[in-house]
């Protein structure tokens, strides 16, 4: 088969595509001939040799990356019913690792991809719409809420928009560049603003006309953090939902004891929950197939993986990067 394989930690074009041995399925395992394949931000940390504290510990090289990976089953293990042969699955967690042609996964981490939903919206959906389920669990939205979403142009963010609109919240976007503002107008945001503008929490205090941002859900980290947590009202929340910049923030104990603002890091709350994820995957699957929540997806041939790190690390894509052999 040919895959995408890292012999050592470094730059993007550190990933070489080649030809590995085709794996095989052991006991309670099927092989996936993968039709699409998920790509994280984590995984360009980790390609680089950075675990950064925050990321999953560094893999043995050479290694091949991801681990969502969607496709036919084409062969099963020992023990494992004939009859998911030529079935449409999905799963989080494949073997060696996603960015290849073929993938192995136990059983017990196999969805069926539902009715009418594709390979590329079925593999953003399994883990990055998983994700954005219980960090929404989390966040508890409300009608009542007026909601400021950073990063709202990235995979998660444009389902926590979504998800925003639904339940009736006040809903606003922030993104970086003419390009991601115009996607978050597009998904029907009350407000969508260029945090890479100076001035862009003059703005929105400005359109909110009196009212008080209730709760920030935070994706990106940094600068871009701290002025959104200055957008929040007294009896706030803010919420962590990711890191895109790399950068650092904690906010002022002071200024949140002094306002009253609730501080959760949803992230860690999942990664301390992980008998949670099978039943938000189950979740965000049927969220997209009834159409409930819609994922962006921009997709690179998986010969071009390294090209879609070097993206990712440029922020130059929007919504869930997915790999198609």
């Amino acid at each position: 088969m040919r895959a995408v394989v890292l012999h050592e930690f470094g730059p993007a074009e550190n990933l070489t595509y080649e030809t590995l041995p085709d794996p095989v399925a052991g006991p309670g395992q099927v092989r996936i001939a993968v039709r699409a394949a998920g790509v994280h931000f984590v995984e360009t940390v980790m390609r680089r040799g950075d675990s950064n504290g925050m990321a999953p510990p560094l893999p043995e090289l050479p290694a091949v990356f991801g681990g969502e990976a969607a496709g036919v089953v084409d062969a099963v293990g020992p023990g494992v019913d004939p009859a998911w042969l030529g079935r449409s699955v999905v799963t989080p967690r494949s073997a060696p690792g996603g960015y290849a042609e073929l993938a192995v996964a136990e059983l017990a981490q196999l969805h069926e991809v539902p009715d009418g939903l594709g390979y590329e919206a079925a593999v953003t959906m399994v883990m990055t719409g998983a994700t954005t389920m219980g960090l929404l669990d989390v966040a508890q939205l409300t009608a009542d809420d007026v909601v400021l979403v950073t990063s709202a142009a990235g995979g998660v963010g444009r389902l926590v928009v979504q998800y925003a609109l639904s339940v009736g919240a006040v809903v606003i976007g922030a993104a970086g560049g003419a390009d991601k503002v115009e996607a978050v107008w597009g998904l029907g945001a009350d407000l969508a603003v260029d945090y890479n503008e100076p001035g862009w929490a003059d703005l929105v205090r400005e359109r909110l006309d009196g009212r008080e941002v209730s709760v920030v859900l935070d994706g990106v980290g940094g600068e871009k953090s701290a002025a959104a947590f200055g957008l929040i009202g007294r009896g706030g929340r803010y919420v962590v939902i990711g890191w895109s910049s790399q950068e650092g923030f904690e906010p002022d104990p002071g200024l949140v004891e002094q306002r009253d603002i609730t501080v959760t890091n949803a992230l860690m709350r999942l990664i301390e929950r992980p008998e949670d994820g099978p039943e938000h995957e189950r979740r965000a699957l049927e969220a997209a197939a009834k159409g409930e929540l819609v994922p962006a997806v921009q997709t690179f041939p998986l010969a071009q993986a390294a090209q879609a790190h070097a993206a990712m690390e440029r922020r130059q894509t929007t919504g869930k990067v997915v790999l198609v052999p």
